[in-house]
């Protein structure tokens, strides 16, 4: 039977569920956020997990959509943890969360394989947003993390002119990118697509021997301020 338009027009839409792990060994703070995110409706927590051991163990058969990953735990590191799970879970987003923001902890967990890194001093909402961005292709992370991680690069730079060699399309991109952009923002602004920017994305990597948007990002701007 063909379902008049006016009564499919009244029918609610579906709102999307993206399945969420996290792993911290404190108790206390894994119900404190899963509760929080769960408020949210549209994020479900699959695994739970108190170590890098045992997320390990039980993540990679859950197969969530993003990972929430401390990085101080007994045992092996967040850090390693993130590492290996890239490996078997290559598709799956991972949010290092933690209480520092260390710049000698921040670009390690990025070198791991880490989408993006969060204090947890920040606000559920923000929480929320950054699981959101991420999901969308964004890297969620403060302005004062992208201030120490241009820091970190800053020191470590053993090439000074590695941007010299970015076209200028390349370089736009690489601003807006700093500035917050998602991919599709940045398609709709350049009038161009998705997947062009893709592709301007991966030649970005290559140029400047990065494997992330945040690594790209964060080396341009401290090339940009040396």
């Amino acid at each position: 039977m063909r379902i008049p338009v006016s009564d499919m027009a009244d029918k609610p839409k579906a709102i999307s569920v993206y399945t969420f792990a996290l792993v911290d060994d404190e108790k206390a703070t894994r119900e404190h956020w899963i509760k929080l995110l769960e408020s949210f409706n549209n994020f479900k927590c699959v695994a739970a997990c108190p170590t890098g051991e045992d997320a390990l163990r039980v993540i990679p058969a859950a197969k969530p959509r993003v990972i929430l990953m401390d990085i101080f735990m007994p045992g092996i590191s967040g850090i390693a943890c993130t590492a290996q799970l890239k490996i078997s879970l290559p598709q799956t987003q991972i949010l290092i969360f933690t209480a520092s923001d260390d710049p000698e902890l921040i670009f390690p967990a990025l070198e791991a394989g880490a989408d993006g890194y969060l204090i947890k001093q920040s606000q559920p909402s923000e929480v929320h947003i950054a699981l959101l961005g991420v999901l969308n292709g964004e890297v969620p992370m403060t302005s004062g993390i992208a201030r120490r991680v241009a820091e970190f690069f800053r020191k470590r730079s053993n090439s000074p002119h590695q941007a010299t060699h970015l076209s200028n399309r390349e370089k736009e991109i690489l601003v807006m990118l700093s500035k917050g952009y998602s991919n599709k923002e940045i398609a709709e602004e350049l009038k161009l697509s998705i997947a062009t920017i893709h592709s301007y994305l991966k030649n970005v990597y290559e140029k400047m021997h990065v494997h992330s948007r945040t690594q790209a990002v964060a080396k341009y701007l401290s090339i940009q301020s040396s």
